[in-house]
């Protein structure tokens, strides 16, 4: 089945994955990963995207973040893509592509589905066997978010500010989400929307995004079409 064409709307979450070529690895060393967050940072500030959450995995990256201008998310990974393939080249004196082509993305229907996707995320290093448990794992968001380790890359989103008054009150409510196993079924769910780039979402979300992008944003139906 086809990609559907990129969504870049303001003001709608997206979930961004980029692979590494092959799947090869793209971070070698510790330093690999602080250059990537902090151009990340940078990124981010320049074309006005919230970052809500990360994992950086040794052959792959996965961002929950939020356009606050048209196009954004795509400026934003365009420019970081350009800056951190740059200093790795130079660094290990290689040459040619990091990636494997442009990154993936979906929007998603933040009421339904933004914490989960926080979730997903967060837990991958787990999931991937890398570590037992995601507080484990230094190159994510869940540390931040379970108030462990504080970080000047995440712009709270307004569904995790409504998880409490204070920053503790709100890691403790996050942090309870976390005590149940995440569905198989939502897990494959949330993993073919980003191959695809597909909504996340339900009909009347997806609906919408269809008014505001003014393009089609569903698959069409597989098999030949009826005769009239």
């Amino acid at each position: 089945m086809a990609r559907l064409p990129r969504i870049n709307i303001a003001n709608i979450p997206q979930h961004v994955v980029q692979i590494g070529h092959n799947n090869l690895n793209c971070f070698f060393d510790d330093e690999d990963y602080d250059f990537y967050l902090t151009s990340l940072k940078k990124a981010a500030d320049q074309y006005d995207v919230n970052i809500h959450a990360y994992v950086l995995l040794p052959n792959a990256v996965q961002i929950i973040a939020t356009p606050n201008i048209p196009q954004g998310i795509s400026s934003m990974m365009q420019s970081l893509g350009r800056r951190y393939v740059q200093y790795i080249n130079h660094r290990y004196q290689r040459s040619g592509t990091l990636w494997a082509g442009r990154y993936k993305s979906s929007v998603i229907d933040s009421d339904a589905y933004l914490l989960t996707c926080y979730r997903y995320v967060e837990l991958k290093p787990m999931y991937e066997g890398l570590v037992d448990s995601p507080e484990l794992y230094a190159w994510s968001s869940f540390n931040y978010h379970t108030g462990r380790e504080p970080s000047d890359l995440i712009a709270d989103h307004r569904l995790f500010m409504n998880l409490g008054d204070t920053h503790e009150d709100r890691a403790d409510e996050y942090s309870a989400m976390f005590r149940f196993r995440f569905d198989r079924m939502l897990l494959d769910y949330i993993a073919e929307t980003i191959k695809l780039g597909q909504v996340l979402g339900g009909d009347r979300f997806t609906e919408k995004i269809e008014q505001i992008a003014n393009h089609r944003v569903r698959p069409l139906k597989r098999g030949r079409p009826k005769k009239k």
